[in-house]
């Protein structure tokens, strides 16, 4: 009986140890800072989702100018604009180069959202190129125009960029019915960044007139009803709802 003593001893002050001390959350390593309204951090945001990573979101409240102080600049992104992203150590800005990141580090989460053949993502990276030069250079100014001044600034959208851009997005856009009468996705046969980073603006056109121009064409069409039904996209949608 003498013997155990000490061991019982030992277990008791476990006990009193494990009572008594304050158990920390660990916090996420990624840390997502951003306005659920904006498109680059949606575009992030789906990106994470999709991988199915756990994150920390950090609201930066853009209407009080929170991005462009002093303490964002220096410390996320010295151009004044969200998202920025944290992964431990490593910090980065502009969303592209976040979800690249993100679809690389993170190759065996979730969603394969590149491929690993070099020539099949050769094909991706091309579509990739094509949405940021192309597609996005004309959504961007058909949301601004229709969504975020009538929304914000409670102005009138200029009719003459709106028209000129229609024209212009309309010509994108039967490329973009070619090729997905060939494949499901516009990087192939499978969903890819080439396809996620057209979520965003996709969204905000879809509540303006700009949606009969992709509802005329019906591989653009079934496209876009596959994408947008997504389940993580759906997640980084109702963040907006949070808010």
């Amino acid at each position: 009986m003498d013997q155990m003593r000490p061991v019982v001893y030992c277990l008791l002050c476990l006990l009193f140890v494990l009572d008594h001390i304050t158990i920390l959350p660990i916090m996420a390593a990624i840390k997502v800072h951003g306005s659920p309204l904006s498109t680059n951090t949606l575009r992030v945001l789906a990106t994470v989702y999709e991988k199915e990573l756990d994150h920390e979101f950090v609201l930066i409240d853009m209407s009080a100018g929170e991005h462009k102080k002093e303490h964002f600049l220096s410390t996320h992104n010295p151009f004044g604009q969200v998202p920025a992203f944290e992964d431990g150590d490593l910090k980065l800005f502009e969303s592209r180069a976040i979800t690249n990141y993100i679809a690389c580090e993170y190759a065996d989460k979730g969603t394969q959202l590149i491929y690993q053949d070099s020539k099949k993502m050769a094909i991706t990276s091309v579509w990739m190129e094509v949405e940021s030069q192309q597609y996005e250079q004309i959504a961007a100014k058909l949301a601004w125009e229709l969504v975020y001044k009538p929304l914000l600034l409670g102005m009138s959208a200029d009719t003459a960029i709106v028209e000129e851009n229609e024209h212009r997005l309309a010509k994108v856009l039967d490329i973009y019915e070619s090729r997905l009468a060939q494949s499901k996705y516009l990087g192939g046969d499978c969903f890819t960044l080439a396809d996620l980073h057209h979520l965003p603006t996709l969204h905000y056109l879809f509540g303006t007139q700009v949606k009969k121009l992709f509802d005329s064409r019906p591989h653009v069409s079934a496209w876009i009803a596959d994408i947008t039904a997504r389940p993580a996209w759906l997640k980084a949608l109702a963040l907006q709802s949070q808010q």
